[in-house]
C-alpha cells in the first residue's frame, strides 16, 4: 500500500456519508478486497474531457480522452525487462485541427442563413444561435471546442492486425474511426460524420421515402432539426457477427462483420455495418437509422443475449430524464440473429435522474439453469439494475435500485464482464465494488467500499476502467483537498490499483477458457510482478502447471511455463550498474584487476569488474565456449567466487529449461505446419515451406520420439518421393540447409532469419515481428495459397502476442 493520509487530509464527511457507511451490506469474508497501488502512475499532458474519459480495450490498451488528444496506454507483459513496474507503451490520437461543421445544406446557403440568424432582431433566435456550440464549434466570441467527448473500443479482431479499433467523438461532434497499425502512430480510417452528413443531404434530410418534406433551411426550427439529427451523443460497438457473402461463382463464404451504433441528439440511432478486417470507407456495408422515440437521450449500450443457440440483439438507450428501454435491431444478412417484436421498457419514470452510464453483462443463472443478461445503469448516486431472462412464458424482467452507495453522483462506472462485478466511483475518491449474487427469483448485490485515499492519499477521481480479466482498476485522478483547501494546480494522472491477488490471477490463468497469454496480459502482469519480487516461482503454481502439462495436450500450458521461466531468469539477472548508453572504460578496469601487484584497490572497481566478468562468462557459456577459460578469467575475484558460482549455475539451469520448452513448442508447431502441407498439396511442390528441411530437423534428434510426427513425416516423404525442393540463398544462390529453427546460414556465411510460422527463410528486407520481439514472420505474398495466408495470420508460438 502507500502511506495513509495524515489527519485533516481527507475531505470532511458530508453528513450523509457516515450514514451510508453503516447502511452498506457487510461483505462476507470470501469477498474481502485488498487494493494495492501498482506503479507507475502515468502523468497526462492535458486535462481529461468528456464523460467516462477512461476505456480499457480487450487488447489491453487504456484510452483517456483529454482536451488535446486521446492518450493511449498499452500494457505489455514484457518478458525481457527485469523492472518490477508495469510496462506501458504510450501513443496518442491527436484531435483534428479544423473544426467540424455539420452538413445541413449547400455551403453558400448555410453561410447566408447563419449570418441571418446571428443578426436576427428576435433574441430567442440570435441568442440561441450564438450560444449553441453545435452551430458555432469554431467559437467566434466563445472559446474553441477542443478535445474529445467520448471514445469506444471495438472487440478484438477488427483491424488489419486482428486487434481493436478506436471510435473517437470530438467535442465538436466529429465521429472518426482510428487504427494503430504500426504500433507508433494512429491512422484515421474513416470520418463517419462526413459520410452520414452526405447521405442525409442526398436524401433531403428525410429518413425514409414516406417522410413528408420538411421546411426550408431559412426556418430556424428546420436549421436546428438538421443539426440535431446528426449530432452524436455516444457510440458503441457490437460483438463480432457472421454474415454470408455470395461470390461470383455462387459459392457462399462467411465474412465477419461488426456493428457500430451511434446515438444522436434527436433520439435517432444510426447502425453502421462494417466488413472485417475494417480498412476504411470501402469496408462500410450498410447504414440504417432507427427512431428511438426517446427525448434527450444520454447513453446507449448493446444488448446481446444467447438463448437455445439463438442470438438476440437490441440496443439499450437511457435518457437524461430517467427512462431506460431496449429497442429492437433487425440485422439484415446476419446469420442466426433475432430481435424483439417491440421495444421493452426497463424503467419508465420521468424522475429527472439522468442515466449516465449503462453496462450489459451476460451471466449464467444457477437456479433457472439458463443464460441471462444483467443491465446496470448509473442514475445520479444510485445504481439501477435489471435482470432479463427468456423462459417458456417469454421475456422476464426484474428491476430495482441499489441505494446508499455514494453520497455524490456516480461519475464513472465499469464492469468486469467475466464475473459480473460492477465498480462505481464518485468524484470524492470512493469506489464501490458490487458483486451480483443470484437468489431464487432475481438477484441481490454484495458491495464494499474501496477508499482510494488509503492507496493514493487524498485524490479526486474523474473516471475508472477495469482491465479485461479484472486484475486491475485504472483511475484518472487529480490532487484532492489538503487541510480543507483545494490544490492550486491540477495534475491529471492515470493510476493503477490491483483488484486480484497473485493466487487468484494464477488460478484464473490455469483454468482459462481462452488459453491465450496475450488476451490475459493483466493477469500475467500480476504473476510477473510476484516472481520478480520473490525471485522464485511459487511451489503451488509449479506443481499445478506440471500436472496440467501431464494431463492435457494443450501447448498453452507449455507457453505459460516458458513465460514463468523467462521471468524467473530476468529476476535472477543482476541489474547493470552502469548506464547503458555511456561509453564504457572497461579495458582500464580489467587491466587494473589483472595486473598481479595491484590487488583490490577500490571496492567499487572490484565489484564493477566482477559483475562484468560474471556477465561475460554467462554470455559465453551460453554460446558453448570452453568453461575452463571463463573460470580462469574470473580467478582474481576469489573473494566473490563463492557467492557467484551457484547463481551462475542456477541461471544456466534455467536457460537450459527455457531452451527445452522452446524446442517443444517449435516441434509442436512444426507438426501443425506439416499437417497443413500434407492436407493441401498433391505432391508437396514448392509451397514456400521448406518441407524436407522441417522433416529432417524433426527426425534429427534421437531423443525425440513422437509417433504422430513419425507417421506424418512417413506420409509426406512418400508423397514427395525423392524431390527435395531446397531453399536457395538469394545473394549467392547456394543451398540453405535447415540446421537451426531460428536462422538459415548458407555455405558462404550469409545469415537469414527464419519465419516462425512457416519456417521459410525471410530473404526480403521487410518482415513482421511479434509484439514482444520473440520471433519474426514474413509477409504473405499474392501467390501464397489460402492455407499459407491462414498460417501467417497466427500469433507468436512462444508468447501468443500478435505479429506486426
Amino acid at each position: 500500500g502507500s502511506p495513509s493520509p495524515s489527519a485533516g487530509e481527507e475531505e470532511p464527511p458530508l453528513g450523509l456519508d457516515s450514514l451510508v457507511e453503516e447502511v452498506a451490506a457487510v461483505p462476507s469474508a470470501g469477498f474481502r478486497l485488498t487494493a494495492v497501488r501498482r506503479e507507475p502512475a502515468v502523468r497526462l499532458q492535458h486535462g481529461v474531457s468528456g464523460l467516462e474519459p477512461l476505456a480499457w480495450s480487450e487488447d489491453h490498451r487504456v484510452s483517456v480522452s483529454t482536451a488535446r488528444s486521446i492518450a493511449v496506454l498499452e500494457q505489455l507483459s514484457d518478458v525481457h525487462s527485469g523492472g518490477q513496474e508495469m510496462v506501458i507503451h504510450r501513443t496518442a490520437v491527436p484531435a483534428p485541427s479544423a473544426p467540424c461543421l455539420l452538413k445541413v445544406g449547400p455551403k453558400k446557403e448555410v453561410a447566408e442563413r447563419k449570418e441571418k440568424f446571428a443578426s436576427s432582431v428576435d433574441p430567442t433566435v440570435s441568442q440561441t444561435f450564438m450560444l449553441d456550440r453545435v452551430f458555432n464549434p469554431e467559437g467566434k466570441s466563445l472559446p474553441p471546442m477542443r478535445g474529445f467527448k467520448y471514445s469506444s473500443w471495438s472487440p478484438l479482431g477488427c483491424d488489419a492486425n486482428g486487434r481493436c479499433l478506436l471510435a473517437a467523438l470530438t467535442m465538436d461532434n466529429r465521429l472518426t474511426i482510428h487504427a494503430n497499425l504500426n504500433r507508433l502512430q494512429w491512422v484515421q480510417l474513416v470520418d463517419l460524420t462526413e459520410i452520414y452528413g452526405e447521405r442525409l443531404y442526398e436524401a433531403s434530410y428525410r429518413l425514409s421515402k414516406a417522410d413528408t418534406p420538411r421546411g426550408e433551411l431559412g426556418d430556424f426550427s428546420e436549421f436546428q432539426r438538421r443539426h440535431s439529427m446528426q449530432t452524436p451523443v455516444r457510440m458503441e460497438w457490437s460483438g463480432i457477427c457472421t454474415t454470408q457473402q455470395v461470390k461470383h461463382n455462387n459459392e457462399c463464404r462467411d465474412v465477419g462483420s461488426v456493428l457500430l451504433a451511434v446515438l444522436f441528439e434527436n433520439g435517432n440511432i444510426a447502425v453502421w455495418q462494417f466488413q472485417l478486417p475494417f480498412l476504411g470507407k470501402e469496408s462500410i456495408t450498410s447504414c440504417n437509422t432507427i427512431e428511438s422515440g426517446i427525448s434527450s437521450p444520454s447513453v446507449l449500450s448493446w444488448w446481446e443475449y444467447e438463448h437455445n443457440n439463438r442470438k438476440m440483439s437490441g440496443l439499450i438507450v437511457g435518457s437524461a430524464f430517467g427512462p431506460v428501454k431496449i429497442l429492437p435491431v433487425n440485422l439484415k444478412a446476419v446469420k442466426g440473429y433475432f430481435t424483439l417484436r417491440q421495444p421493452v421498457v426497463l424503467w419508465q419514470e420521468m424522475d429527472q435522474l439522468p442515466v449516465h452510464s449503462i453496462k450489459c453483462i451476460p451471466l449464467y443463472h444457477p437456479y433457472q439453469k439458463c443464460s441471462c443478461s444483467l443491465v446496470v445503469a448509473a442514475r445520479g448516486p444510485y445504481v439501477f439494475w435489471c435482470l432479463l431472462l427468456i423462459s417458456k412464458v417469454g421475456l422476464n424482467v426484474h428491476n430495482s435500485h441499489v441505494t446508499g452507495l455514494h453520497s455524490l453522483p456516480i461519475v464513472s462506472m465499469t464492469a468486469d464482464k467475466q464475473n459480473g462485478t460492477v465498480y462505481t466511483c464518485s468524484s470524492d475518491g470512493k469506489v464501490r465494488q458490487l458483486i451480483p449474487i443470484f437468489t431464487d427469483i432475481a438477484l441481490k448485490f454484495e458491495h464494499q467500499l474501496i477508499k482510494l485515499s488509503e492507496v493514493f492519499g487524498s485524490v479526486r477521481t474523474h473516471g475508472i476502467a477495469v482491465s479485461p480479466c479484472g486484475a486491475y482498476l485504472a483511475v484518472v485522478t487529480t490532487e484532492g483537498m489538503t487541510n480543507g483547501l483545494h490544490p492550486v494546480n491540477k495534475n491529471y494522472q492515470v493510476q493503477f490499483v490491483t483488484l486480484k491477488t497473485f493466487e487468484e490471477a494464477a488460478a484464473q490463468l490455469l483454468e482459462s477458457s481462452v488459453q491465450n497469454l496475450f488476451r490475459q496480459v493483466d493477469l500475467t502482469d500480476l504473476v510477473r510482478w510476484k516472481i520478480l519480487k520473490d525471485k522464485h516461482i511459487p511451489q503451488f503454481l509449479q506443481e499445478a502447471l506440471d500436472k496440467k502439462i501431464e494431463s492435457c495436450g494443450s501447448t498453452y500450458f507449455w507457453r505459460f511455463k516458458l513465460f514463468l521461466l523467462r521471468i524467473l531468469y530476468q529476476s535472477m539477472q543482476k541489474a547493470p550498474t552502469e548506464v547503458m548508453w555511456r561509453p564504457s572504460h572497461e579495458d582500464a578496469k580489467i587491466l587494473i584487476s589483472d595486473s598481479p601487484g595491484m590487488g583490490s584497490t577500490e571496492d567499487d572497481q572490484e565489484e564493477g569488474t566482477s559483475k562484468q566478468a560474471s556477465k561475460q562468462s554467462l554470455c559465453d557459456t551460453g554460446k558453448g565456449m570452453d568453461i575452463d577459460d571463463t573460470a580462469d578469467d574470473s580467478l582474481p575475484q576469489s573473494s566473490d567466487i563463492g557467492g557467484r558460482e551457484p547463481m551462475e549455475e542456477k541461471l544456466l539451469e534455467i536457460q537450459a529449461q527455457i531452451e527445452a520448452v522452446e524446442m517443444h513448442l517449435t516441434r509442436e508447431h512444426m507438426k501443425r505446419v506439416l499437417g497443413e502441407v500434407y492436407l493441401h498439396t498433391w505432391i508437396t511442390e514448392n509451397t514456400s515451406i521448406p518441407t524436407r528441411g522441417v522433416c529432417d530437423f524433426l527426425m534429427s534428434d534421437d531423443g525425440y520420439d513422437d509417433r504422430t510426427a513419425r507417421v506424418l513425416i512417413g506420409h509426406i516423404l512418400k508423397k514427395m518421393n525423392k524431390q527435395t525442393f531446397p531453399e536457395h540463398c538469394s545473394l549467392c544462390k547456394e543451398i540453405l540447409p535447415f540446421t537451426d529453427r531460428k536462422q538459415a546460414v548458407c555455405s558462404n556465411g550469409h545469415i537469414w532469419l527464419r519465419c516462425f510460422l512457416t519456417y521459410q527463410s525471410c530473404q526480403s528486407l521487410v518482415y513482421r515481428r511479434c509484439l514482444l520481439h520473440d520471433s519474426i514472420a514474413r509477409h504473405p505474398t499474392p501467390e501464397d495459397p489460402e492455407w499459407i495466408k491462414r498460417l501467417l495470420q497466427g500469433p507468436c508460438t512462444f508468447c501468443d502476442s500478435p505479429v506486426f
